[in-house]
C-alpha cells in the first residue's frame, strides 16, 4: 500500500509513503508529480497534507450530549456545571453512557482523531460509567485509542469512600488517575488529594492528569503542589495539569518563581480553550478576564502544552461537534498566538504535543517502523488548516482506513 503526491509537515516537495502490514515500510521524496492510477494498493493525496492522526487529550465521554438534562446551566458557570451533572448522575445508565459516547467517538473520527483521553466520573458508589467505559474503549479500538481517567468530579477528600473509589477504578482498567483539588472543601483536603493521588499512580503505575486550579482564584496554588510532588518522584514526563486557568489571574512575580518550579518538574499543560472562555470570568463585570492558562508563555519557556475539547453538548458547555480544528482555532485566537512562527507549528497543539502528553512514545509519528496510522488534511501545511479550516478528508488506522470525507462540491452563479 502507499500514498502519493503527499505533502508532509515542514517539507518541501512532494512525497510517497509506503506501509506494510500496519506499519510504515518506505517515505520517499518524489522527483515529481506522480500520475499512477488509483487503485485498492494506491492513494493519491492529490497534493495536500498527511500528517500523523489528531488528538484530543482531555474530553468527558462519560458527560457529553446531556446539556439540558434534567435542566440548563442558566449561570454559565463551572460550579452549576457541576450540580446539574450530578443531577443528570443520578440517571445515568449503563447503556446510555455507551450509547452517547460511542456517538460522539463516531463525530471525533469523523474529524480524524485517532487518540482519546477521557475522564470519568468515578464518585458513583456503582461506577457505572466507569464500567461502561471499559467496554466502549474495547469495541471502538480499531477506530480509536482510548485512555481512560479515573476522574473524581466531586473531590476525593471531600466525597464518600472517595479513596476507595480511586483506587477501585483503577484496579478494574483506568488508565490515568486523576484528581481535582480546588474543589475540596479546604485547601488542606485539596493538598492531601494530591498526595494521595500520586502514590496511588506510583503504586499502580499508571499516568496522572489532574483537573488543576479550574478557577480564576488567584489564591487557587495546587499547582505548585502536584509540579513539586512529579519533580521529588521523578514523575514529571508522566504527569499532565489540565485547566490550570487560575494562572491567568496570577501575578507575575509569582508566576516567574512558579515557572522555574514547572519547567525542572517537566510535566505537562493541557488548555480547553472554548469551554474555559465560556465558564472563567463569570464573577467579572468589566475588565473581564480571558480565564485561560498562560498557553503562550508554557509554550515559549520550552514545557509542553496542547489544546483539547473538554466537553461536547454537556452542563458545562453546551456545543461542540467533535472538530479540534476548531478548537485550535479559537485557542490561538484567545491566547494571542497569530504570529507568523505559531502559525507555521500550530498543528503541534493537537498532534505531536498531545502525543508526548498521552505518552504514546513510537507508537506515534509519520516514521518507517511506526504503525501506519495517518490522515490527509485538505490542505497543504499549518497555516493552511487554520486559514482555511480544514478538515481530513481520510483518516487511516495501523493501515486500514476508517474515514473518508467525501470533497465538498461548491458552485457559486454570477
Amino acid at each position: 500500500m502507499k500514498v502519493i503526491n503527499a505533502k508532509l509537515r515542514h517539507k518541501d516537495g512532494l512525497y510517497t509513503v509506503s506501509y506494510q502490514q500496519g506499519t510504515f515500510d518506505s517515505i520517499e521524496l518524489q522527483t515529481g508529480l506522480l500520475n499512477e492510477a488509483v487503485s485498492a494498493d494506491v492513494i493519491d493525496a492529490k497534493q495536500q497534507l498527511l500528517m500523523a492522526p489528531l488528538i484530543d487529550p482531555h474530553i468527558h465521554l462519560d458527560a457529553v450530549l446531556t446539556a439540558g438534562e434534567p435542566e440548563w446551566n442558566m449561570s454559565g458557570t463551572l460550579f452549576e456545571g457541576i450540580e446539574r451533572w450530578g443531577q443528570r448522575k443520578e440517571t445515568i445508565t449503563f447503556e446510555d453512557t455507551k450509547q452517547r459516547a460511542k456517538k460522539t467517538v463516531d463525530m471525533l473520527t469523523a474529524h480524524g482523531i485517532q487518540h482519546v483521553r477521557t475522564h470519568v466520573d468515578v464518585t458513583d458508589p456503582a461506577l457505572t460509567a466507569l464500567h461502561a467505559m471499559l467496554e466502549v474503549k474495547e469495541e471502538i479500538k480499531d477506530k480509536v485509542n482510548l485512555q481512560i481517567v479515573a476522574f473524581p468530579q466531586e473531590g476525593i477528600e471531600s466525597y464518600k469512600n472517595g479513596h476507595g473509589l480511586m483506587e477501585e477504578a483503577v484496579k478494574l482498567g483506568a488508565d490515568v488517575v486523576g484528581g481535582i483539588p480546588h474543589f475540596e472543601y479546604t485547601r488542606e483536603k485539596g493538598v492531601s488529594s494530591v498526595h494521595f493521588l500520586m502514590d496511588l499512580a506510583e503504586k499502580y503505575d499508571r499516568l496522572v492528569d489532574v483537573h488543576c486550579d479550574e478557577i480564576d482564584d488567584p489564591a487557587s496554588r495546587f499547582l505548585e503542589v502536584l509540579a513539586d510532588e512529579a519533580r521529588v518522584r521523578g514523575m514529571g514526563e508522566r504527569v499532565t495539569a489540565s485547566h490550570t486557568t487560575a494562572m491567568g489571574s496570577y501575578d507575575n512575580a509569582y508566576c516567574y518563581k512558579l515557572f522555574r518550579l514547572l519547567k525542572r518538574s517537566k510535566i505537562n499543560f493541557i488548555s480547553c480553550p472554548t469551554e474555559s472562555i465560556h465558564l472563567q470570568g463569570r464573577f467579572d463585570t468589566y475588565p473581564k478576564r480571558r480565564g485561560l492558562t498562560r498557553v503562550a508563555e508554557i509554550d515559549r519557556a520550552g514545557m509542553n502544552i496542547s489544546f483539547a475539547q473538554d466537553s461536547i453538548r454537556d452542563p458545562w458547555y453546551p456545543v461542540g461537534n467533535g472538530n479540534i480544528i476548531r478548537i485550535l482555532d479559537a485557542g490561538l485566537h484567545i491566547c494571542h498566538m497569530l504570529g507568523y512562527e505559531d502559525l507555521q507549528r500550530c498543528l503541534d497543539f493537537v498532534s505531536d504535543n498531545s502525543a508526548k502528553t498521552l505518552c504514546l512514545g513510537d507508537q506515534y509519528g509519520i516514521e518507517v517502523g511506526r504503525p501506519a496510522s495517518f490522515i490527509i488534511m485538505n490542505a497543504q501545511n499549518d497555516y493552511d488548516v487554520v486559514a482555511n479550516q480544514a478538515k481530513a478528508v481520510l483518516s487511516v488506522r495501523n493501515g486500514a482506513v476508517i474515514m473518508r470525507r467525501q470533497e465538498e462540491q461548491v458552485e457559486i452563479f454570477a
